[in-house]
């Protein structure tokens, strides 16, 4: 191989191994995906058969990446016409005063559902060590001075569907079983808990029906069936998507529309479309 063909061959490789990193930085982070499912609930109203739940999660709003890019998105959502929007917690990243005023400016574009919007906080709600109750409550009180009704270890019905929010696992305020002690069989219930792993504890008081979650971020790169390098869970089966726990409960993680860093490979940042149907 000649001086001149070894370089042009070098030069070759390098643009090769240089794509992925550029595609999993600037491409894939901003590539919203809107999934659509079927979310069979027992004892549905009939009259929400057919109706449509959104859930956004993870927004991570910060300076790990432009948030302008959770506008944009937030406003090609809109243009769905969601009947419900539930959002599954961690709206900052660390919740500095920076943070909650950028917030501020994204939810000012919130999706917003025709019958009703509500929310969870998650851990990085709570501040850099997830412990600062005062940061969890400036931004639940922004989130509720922007439509959003969020629960916190209790339960709001709207239109006959029951939602039933957790506040997050790795908080102070995490106390379920001040909800689920009154948990009701007969109604058309959802449960919004932001930490997957919380599945595993000994609180659901015999509830079966869906879990809608986030806190994975889907492991935000991934070559799926082979390596998910790094997930926030203690249960590692807790990726993203649809797990049957086998005992009447649904689980389903959202990969999240934010990013706690900017890269993304193979696991798209996500907006879910439920459409409700009677199980």
């Amino acid at each position: 191989m000649t001086r001149k063909e070894f370089i042009k061959r070098l030069m070759q490789i390098s643009v090769i191994g240089a794509f992925p990193a550029l595609y999993s930085w600037q491409v894939e982070p901003f590539w919203v995906e809107f999934v659509r499912r079927k979310l069979p609930v027992k004892n549905l109203p009939e009259a929400l058969e057919g109706k449509i739940l959104m859930q956004i999660s993870d927004l991570h709003v910060g300076d790990r990446f432009d948030w302008n890019f959770l506008i944009d998105s937030f406003q090609k959502a809109q243009k769905l016409h969601p009947d419900f929007v539930v959002y599954t917690g961690d709206f900052v990243n660390h919740g500095t005063e920076e943070e909650q005023e950028d917030l501020k400016k994204v939810m000012e574009h919130a999706v917003h559902g025709k019958l009703g919007t509500f929310g969870i906080l998650g851990n990085h709600d709570y501040g850099k060590n997830w412990d600062d109750t005062e940061c969890s409550e400036n931004v639940s009180d922004i989130l509720e001075s922007f439509g959003i009704s969020m629960l916190k270890n209790n339960s709001e019905e709207s239109y006959g569907l029951n939602f039933i929010g957790f506040e997050d696992l790795w908080s102070p305020n995490f106390y379920p079983m001040e909800v689920m002690k009154n948990y009701d069989p007969s109604k058309a219930n959802i449960i919004l808990c932001h930490n997957p792993d919380a599945c595993d504890r000994d609180i659901w008081n015999g509830y079966q029906g869906w879990i809608l979650s986030g806190h994975t971020h889907g492991g935000q790169c991934r070559i799926p069936g082979i390596i998910t390098p790094i997930l926030p869970v203690e249960n590692k089966k807790y990726v993203s998507g649809e797990i049957d726990l086998q005992d009447g409960r649904m689980l389903y993680i959202n990969r999240a529309i934010g990013h706690s860093f900017q890269i993304r490979f193979m696991v798209r940042p996500e907006i879910t479309l439920f459409t409700l149907t009677q199980a």
